[in-house]
């Protein structure tokens, strides 16, 4: 997939109900294989972490009182940060190639809204979702 299709994709799935990475991973392998291969990749996705969480999680019920576990785990933590803000950066990419176009100023605003000010997710998108999408369909 090109950037702009996983962009694509992945604002499709925000939007549908359950978690997005689990609707990505069914809209990916159902454009790939068809129907089994939006089956595999939800096995796929779902199965190994399954069965590494259950595991992990019995060794945290008989060791999680060992400081060296507890440091690792914050060590853990600040990975997954890093990754979200490495997707969050690949996926502004294309959205600021247009630098003084509308989408950035939709992005910033959105971030304003709910991070600095505090506003509620659910209000922001209700106004910014259709607004986005009207001055799109108006720009083409």
């Amino acid at each position: 997939m090109s950037e702009e299709e996983f962009g694509e994709a992945y604002a499709l799935c925000q939007f549908l109900p359950g978690p997005n990475v689990v609707n990505l991973a069914v809209v990916f392998g159902r454009r790939i294989r068809g129907v089994a291969g939006a089956v595999v990749a939800l096995i796929g996705l779902l199965g190994p972490p399954f069965v590494i969480v259950t595991l992990i999680g019995i060794a945290y019920a008989r060791f999680g009182e060992i400081a060296a576990l507890q440091r690792m785990l914050v060590g853990v933590a600040a990975a997954a940060v890093g990754l979200v803000l490495g997707t969050c950066a690949k996926m502004a990419k294309p959205l600021l190639r247009d630098r003084f176009g509308i989408g950035p100023l939709i992005a910033l605003t959105t971030f304003t809204s709910i991070g600095v000010l505090g506003w509620s997710l659910p209000a922001v998108l209700a106004v910014l979702v259709p607004l986005s999408i009207a001055i799109a369909w108006v720009r083409q």
